[in-house]
């Protein structure tokens, strides 16, 4: 039987087109399930919300963390995270919080490249710099994790 990052990567190639609901607490996640989506994802904002923190990287980690491993128990479907800029500055610190995200029961991840209160993007070098070291890390730990890696939309 594959595991859950390999049935996400699947259901990220073949047709029909993959819809993610966004779950911000377990709740959420369990309507998700039971209305037949395949894989659910978090929403940081929406967590953020449900903890009581404004959006934009504010949340503590752990709790952060915690939210999403309450919802990746709550479903017997994969789950993708939302780590907004997975709360570290540098690559080793990113790779870190992403294995503690993968430890919480979460096969995927949303990896944003917005600097948290600056409303200013990463440079390129260090986002690409944090991605490769997200792959060496799991790839050492043997761990599948799905990566979404985007760009916030830059507006002066």
């Amino acid at each position: 039987m594959p595991d859950k990052a390999q049935v996400l990567r699947q259901l990220h190639q073949t047709p029909p087109i993959l819809v993610l609901p966004n779950a911000w607490d377990a709740a959420t996640a369990r309507l998700f399930e039971a209305e037949g989506f395949p894989a659910i994802a978090t929403t940081s904002a929406g967590v953020a919300a449900a903890l009581g923190y404004p959006d934009g990287g504010v949340v503590p980690p752990h709790d952060m963390i915690e939210a999403i491993a309450r919802i990746a128990r709550a479903v017997s479907v994969p789950v993708t995270a939302d780590i907004e800029h997975a709360y570290g500055a540098t690559p080793d610190a990113v790779a870190e919080v992403v294995m503690r995200v993968i430890a919480a029961g979460a096969v995927g991840i949303n990896l944003e490249d917005i600097v948290p209160g600056a409303g200013e993007l990463e440079p390129i070098a260090l986002q690409t710099d944090k991605i490769k070291r997200i792959i060496k890390t799991t790839t050492i730990a043997g761990d599948l994790v799905v990566i979404n890696a985007h760009t916030d939309v830059f507006l002066e």
